[in-house]
């Protein structure tokens, strides 16, 4: 009986392989990039390259074994929330209100470590932000977000 369920268990493991998610790969820098739209310092590049654009743009960098189900599936799922949440691609594309407010989210985010995630700086360790690369990034987006309010008339919001 123990045999019959291992292999029934081990034909299901083959059989899944082939049933695999649409690889996050577009064929070039979307025109509703944030890079199209707004001034993305080299510095500040690198860093979203290394530890944001994997689950936060239309391309991913996808590991070897991102290969094996039932683990492809699996980052399928953090690519599509981490992109539900912010998409650099589709930046542009946003309202001015919500690219402010995103803005606000990737500063508080990066400052308090919750950005990248912990299960995906496990596996890419170049992806850990340093203190300046942190900065870097929260003094941007700063920057941006009173360029966008500025530009928009964006109400300035009051502090809790």
């Amino acid at each position: 009986m123990r045999r019959k369920i291992l292999l029934g268990l081990l034909l299901l493991l083959v059989a899944i392989q082939f049933v695999r998610p649409t690889k996050n790969q577009s064929t070039g820098i979307s025109v509703n990039d944030i890079s199209k739209g707004y001034n993305v310092p080299e510095n500040v590049n690198e860093v979203l390259k290394k530890a944001c654009n994997d689950c936060h743009s239309n391309n991913t960098v996808y590991p070897w074994y991102s290969n094996i189900q039932p683990v492809a599936w699996w980052l399928d799922g953090h690519i599509d929330e981490g992109k539900t949440e912010l998409n650099f691609s589709e930046f542009a594309s946003y309202s001015p209100k919500k690219q402010h407010h995103k803005l606000e989210e990737v500063i508080e985010s990066v400052k308090e470590g919750h950005m990248p995630i912990k299960s995906y700086t496990w596996i890419h360790k170049n992806a850990i932000l340093t203190d300046e690369e942190k900065l870097a990034v929260s003094e941007w987006a700063e920057k941006l977000r009173m360029e966008i309010r500025t530009k928009y008339n964006l109400p300035v919001e009051e502090k809790k």
